[in-house]
């Protein structure tokens, strides 16, 4: 298999340089929580030879390509592959005896991989098993989402993660339908959706796009692991370390945007008559909002389409109300506002996306 030819790594550039800029001096390290194929990593090591990178995967498949390029490039000796969930991440630094980071990288969402293995369920244009699991150990699938959800839950994932406009009459369809033949393919729930959205009120491309999404989501716990992770990458950067992330979709972009700002911004009552130096921001802005791919990259590579990039540097230590706020996962960095996110249940779902554990401090 050749891994370059399947993986177009997007805003390569952009990424490049806000990472290694962070990680120049001797015994600097790089985390990479979204390792897939490397494409991102392998341009990170050959433009910061005094940095080692650690390549977090939970996708066990990807995780052994990415260490072979790693291997083929001649940089294995600077690699450290782990398999986990990225939300693991305080957890993977510690077992690697490490305390500060000096750039953290995360790019979003599918990996050229699984996109492109049509067997693993996860797309739309492809009749397969409705799997769609990042990492094949887990138990949970699409198909057991859509065996086992009660139509409430079902209406919830598909409005809140695919943002579905016809979600109750979509998860009515298939309680209806489970009952008489369980839902096992893509191609049987493309068929589901295509029969209950009125062609009338149908965005462009294909109806189930946003269905699919939402079950990804779920099925890999997406959200919640991105807002649980945020919080431990801020604790374990040094002073002038990085946070840069790749976002595809609204609810990961929101998500990214609303915990960034609350480093940007001084944080006291309006109308103090004086800042104290521990109010002030402790991050800057890298990408002064979203940058975004040119016509040219979208040409290139569609599915750079929708990507957003956002970075920012940690100026000072991080005072001490928000290490503690991060650490006891008491901030709730979700794509929703605090007050529309009350009173959601969800197996643990909308209640929070979990403790941001700190590790070894």
């Amino acid at each position: 298999m050749d891994i370059t030819a399947i993986h177009q790594p997007v805003l390569l550039d952009d990424c490049v340089r806000l990472v290694t800029e962070a990680a120049t001096a001797p015994g600097s390290v790089i985390v990479d929580c979204t390792l897939g194929l490397a494409g991102h990593s392998t341009a990170f090591l050959k433009a910061a030879p005094n940095a080692r990178l650690i390549g977090i995967d939970r996708d066990e498949e990807a995780l052994a390509l990415a260490t072979r390029r790693m291997q083929d490039e001649g940089l294995s000796d600077r690699f450290t592959p782990v398999h986990a969930a990225f939300d693991a991440f305080a957890d993977v630094l510690a077992d690697q005896g490490i305390d500060r980071v000096h750039a953290v990288f995360m790019d979003l969402g599918l990996s050229s991989l699984q996109i492109d293995e049509t067997e693993r369920g996860f797309s739309y244009s492809h009749d397969a098993p409705l799997d769609m699991r990042m990492d094949a150990t887990q138990g949970m699938t699409a198909e057991r989402v859509l065996a086992e959800y009660t139509m409430d839950h079902l209406r919830w994932i598909f409005r809140e993660y695919g943002e579905e406009r016809f979600a109750g009459p979509i998860a009515k369809a298939i309680v209806t339908d489970r009952e008489r033949e369980p839902l096992r393919t893509s191609a049987q729930l493309n068929a589901l959706v295509d029969r209950v959205v009125p062609k009338v009120h149908r965005p462009a491309g294909n109806p189930a796009k946003r269905v699919f999404q939402a079950l990804r989501i779920e099925v890999n716990g997406e959200l919640d692991k991105l807002a649980s992770t945020l919080p431990q990458a801020a604790l374990h950067l040094a002073v002038g370390g990085r946070l840069v992330v790749e976002s595809y979709h609204s609810l990961e972009d929101k998500t990214v945007k609303r915990f960034m700002s609350n480093g940007l911004k001084i944080d006291v009552p309006a109308g103090m008559p004086v800042i104290p130096d521990d109010a002030q921001p402790f991050f800057r802005d890298l990408t002064h909002g979203a940058i975004k791919a040119d016509e040219q990259e979208i040409a290139n590579n569609p599915r750079s389409a929708s990507v957003r990039l956002r970075g920012v540097e940690l100026t000072r230590e991080l005072p001490e109300r928000w290490a503690s706020s991060f650490a006891s996962g008491e901030h709730r960095f979700s794509y929703r506002e605090p007050s529309k996110s009350q009173g959601r249940m969800r197996n643990g779902a909308g209640k929070g996306f979990g403790k941001a554990r700190r590790g070894r401090r």
